[in-house]
């Protein structure tokens, strides 16, 4: 039976790695896509905007990397939600957690990092059309995660719940 739990058990880091990936690659693709159809002017780059050249962030090349930068933060974000907040049930702790990194880095620090214009000086469109991203960004890590973390079931033996 112990042979049962210990192979029911998930690597937290691994697990968060590759969640942050693919949380990335959706949800960065999706941000490309509203930058795109014109719902936000915030550069799909924004998050390598204080390392490149603003010209270099509005190519072809800077929309890719900008992906690529919001892999990486939706990896780094995945881990810190694994590591801390995996005890989660539910979807309400991802939900916070999408606002609270939308709050860091479209109030607190898009402006300051010269990532993009003040939030007073951005479109309703973008503004909401990103915090929709980064509310449902959110969602997809924390809920992914409490799940995994969570969800006894899947844990069970074959039989426990069979009337034999």
């Amino acid at each position: 039976m112990s042979q049962i739990n210990q192979s029911a058990r998930t690597n937290p880091v691994a697990f968060a790695l590759e969640l942050g990936f693919f949380a990335g690659l959706i949800w960065g693709t999706i941000r490309w896509f509203f930058y795109v159809l014109h719902f936000t002017v915030v550069e799909p780059g924004f998050l390598a905007e204080p390392f490149f050249k603003h010209q270099f962030i509005k190519s072809g090349a800077g929309h890719l990397l900008g992906l690529l930068f919001f892999i990486a933060f939706s990896v780094i974000a995945s881990l810190l939600y694994t590591a801390l907040f995996r005890k989660f049930k539910g979807p309400a702790g991802g939900f916070v957690y999408g606002i609270f990194w939308w709050v860091i880095l479209f109030v607190l620090l898009g402006a300051k990092g010269g990532m993009m214009r003040p939030l007073n000086r951005l479109t309703w469109d973008t503004i909401t059309s990103e915090f929709c991203v980064f509310l449902l960004w959110g969602l997809f890590i924390g809920y992914t995660v409490a799940t995994e973390f969570t969800d006894e079931r899947v844990r069970e033996p074959e039989k426990a719940g069979s009337l034999s």
